[in-house]
């Protein structure tokens, strides 16, 4: 693990998170996140059995966090309070696991985060000694003002949750993860594997994403394609591309000792 991704001092040889709702049932989940490679599982504590419902099926028993780092998320939050009691339940369920997503959104229609709510219940969170990995507009300031106070990754969405729309502004990535100290990760908007090839290349630490694959015709082979964007897309990042020249063409092959 020479290039590992680094988050809240535990190292991991994946840079792909996965969600995993929207499956059709926990097998196919299963066979998803196998197939994906990844290490770090996200789970809306609102919408998925962890143990809060003794008689039906959990979670945990598809994917036991002795396999898996559980990223329990505020997914359906739309206020700090309300975020804040959402991980409060998970750190509980999950033996006072501290790793958390936070994500308070602003409107049902858009799921656009709301930045105002998301600070005030990240500032809470950390001081409770969580460590915050948070979902956040494109907004280099924001994004700062995120990392001051503490989170231990921020994850600017590349476009709206679930539309599949990939990455309509690479600039104010760019300038998030120029300025920032710790992971930033794109989390929402992923739809297909050149998607998260094009976030690896720009720099990104990881890609979060759960729609892409869920809602594919056929998740466990797009788990295995984004699992190979991925690692095509860091190993570009880390390789460096070619500087780009307008009108200035060049012969790939030598222009000197030609046959006749």
């Amino acid at each position: 693990m020479s290039d590992s991704l680094h988050i809240a001092g535990k190292a991991y040889g994946s840079r792909l998170l996965v969600g995993t709702g929207k499956y059709k049932d926990f097998t196919e989940t299963r066979a998803a996140i196998d197939a994906s490679g990844a290490e770090i599982v996200t789970v809306a504590i609102r919408r998925t059995n962890i143990g809060q419902h003794a008689n039906e099926p959990s979670l945990l028993d598809v994917l036991p966090p002795s396999e898996f780092t559980y990223l329990p998320n505020t997914a359906g939050c739309y206020s700090a309070d309300e975020a804040v009691r959402t991980l409060r339940l998970a750190r509980e369920l999950l033996d006072d696991h501290r790793l958390v997503k936070l994500e308070v959104l602003g409107d049902p229609n858009t799921l656009y985060p709301n930045v105002t709510e998301t600070l005030a219940a990240a500032k809470t969170l950390v001081k409770e000694g969580f460590d915050v990995m948070v979902y956040t507009s494109d907004d280099p300031i924001i994004a700062k003002q995120l990392e001051d106070l503490g989170c231990v990754a921020v994850m600017p969405l590349a476009s709206l949750i679930g539309s599949g729309m990939g990455i309509l502004n690479p600039w104010n990535l760019q300038i998030i993860i120029e300025n920032a100290n710790i992971p930033v990760l794109v989390d929402a908007g992923v739809g297909c594997a050149s998607d998260a090839a094009i976030a690896m290349e720009l720099g990104c630490a990881g890609v979060l994403m759960n729609t892409a694959i869920a809602a594919a015709k056929d998740p466990v082979r797009m788990a295995g394609a984004m699992k190979k964007a991925i690692e095509a897309g860091r190993e570009s990042f880390l390789a460096g591309r070619m500087a780009k020249k307008l009108y200035s063409a060049s012969p790939s092959s030598p222009t000197t000792g030609m046959i006749g």
